[in-house]
């Protein structure tokens, strides 16, 4: 078995290849094609349904799949020059390294902010998360570079960063799910029906991407135990690792997809609360005009509606600089029959209290 190898300043010219690499050319386009339209649709459907929900999230996770479709057409590209040129552009194979660690880069960020609850749990991060996520992905990068070119204590690095983005990213999720089941308890208990729809989405949102990170996990640790390196049977694990690759991210494309949701669902504080942090519960107290004058219990916050326009002030002066509450409250005020009123007055301040 002899190679011939003639190297110029850009490509290697080679007059044999094992057959066995044959079917790789065929291969990424496939992969590729099902990588495009995956992102074209991601990109249609986020512009369509932009007016449904904030979806900062969905464009960043739109990078994702493009930088995929950009490594596999290089891929196809460099193979099939190999294959039927003869001819193997060494730009080319480094554009297939370098956008290949962009992608598995891309992705751990993006797992980081869904994990953060970022424009699910708040609106921004906090400067805390950002620089962790700014960080581990920086670390994260850069280790998977020094493994692809085979720098010693590399692949340990690498193992490390690993663990610890997986323990963040789990770590997060369970906190999330805690502080949702109790937004769950506090809005069942006080009956609070405004919000269940809302809130039981995001939950069963962080639920099933539990589980795909869960199923990344056990990827990973498959693609680095496995130590079968023979060319005969490339091409089959090639295939199960991209297709598997690519229904994960479908599966959780499909999670966080840009849809109408419940009522709601949208509105969240600007940052997450801190770990800990324990809903105020929410009572309905009746009371005649004598009562009212007696009562002396400073731990009580007591709204009494006067008319629209002093409420419509308070809520504001309540909810802050945002005034999307109060216009939600005198819009449906003036629609709602009068034994509606007090429900609907209820249900905005149930909400600035959660939310706030």
């Amino acid at each position: 078995m002899q190679e011939h190898h003639q190297i110029t300043s850009s490509s290697v010219n080679i007059t044999w290849v094992n057959d066995a690499y044959r079917p790789l050319p065929y291969l990424y386009l496939t992969l590729s094609c099902a990588w495009l339209l995956s992102s074209l649709f991601w990109a249609s459907l986020t512009w369509r349904n932009r007016h449904f929900q904030a979806n900062n999230l969905q464009w960043t996770l739109a990078s994702v799949p493009l930088i995929k479709t950009l490594q596999l057409m290089l891929s196809f590209l460099f193979w099939y020059s190999c294959l039927y040129s003869q001819i193997c552009s060494l730009w080319m194979s480094f554009g297939v390294y370098i956008t290949g660690v962009l992608f598995q880069t891309a992705s751990f960020v993006s797992f980081l902010l869904i994990a953060h609850g970022y424009c699910i749990m708040c609106e921004n991060l906090s400067i805390y998360e950002r620089r962790t996520t700014a960080a581990l992905g920086c670390i994260f990068y850069l280790t998977l570079v020094g493994y692809r070119a085979s720098v010693p204590y590399f692949t340990a690095l690498l193992l490390l960063n690993y663990f610890i983005s997986f323990s963040v990213i789990f770590n997060h999720i369970s906190q999330n799910l805690l502080a949702l089941r109790e937004q769950l308890s506090v809005i069942e208990d006080d009956d609070v029906r405004a919000l269940h729809d809302a809130v039981h989405s995001k939950y069963i949102m962080f639920k099933k991407f539990r589980i795909a990170m869960q199923l990344v996990a056990l990827g990973e640790a498959a693609i680095y135990i496995n130590v079968d390196d023979s060319p005969g049977t490339y091409w089959i694990r090639l295939l199960i690792r991209e297709w598997a690759q690519f229904c994960i991210f479908l599966y959780i494309g499909w999670t966080f997809r840009s849809q109408d949701l419940a009522p709601r669902f949208s509105l969240m504080p600007t940052e997450k609360a801190p770990v800990g942090f324990m809903l105020p519960p929410i009572y309905r107290v009746e009371l005649d005009a004598e009562s009212f004058r007696e009562l002396s219990c400073q731990k009580w916050q007591i709204g009494v509606v006067a008319n629209s326009t002093s409420l419509a002030k308070k809520l504001e002066e309540f909810s802050g600089s945002d005034s999307s509450a109060t216009q939600l409250f005198q819009a449906n005020l003036y629609q709602d029959s009068t034994s509606n009123k007090f429900t609907f007055i209820r249900s905005v301040i149930s909400e600035l209290l959660i939310y706030r």
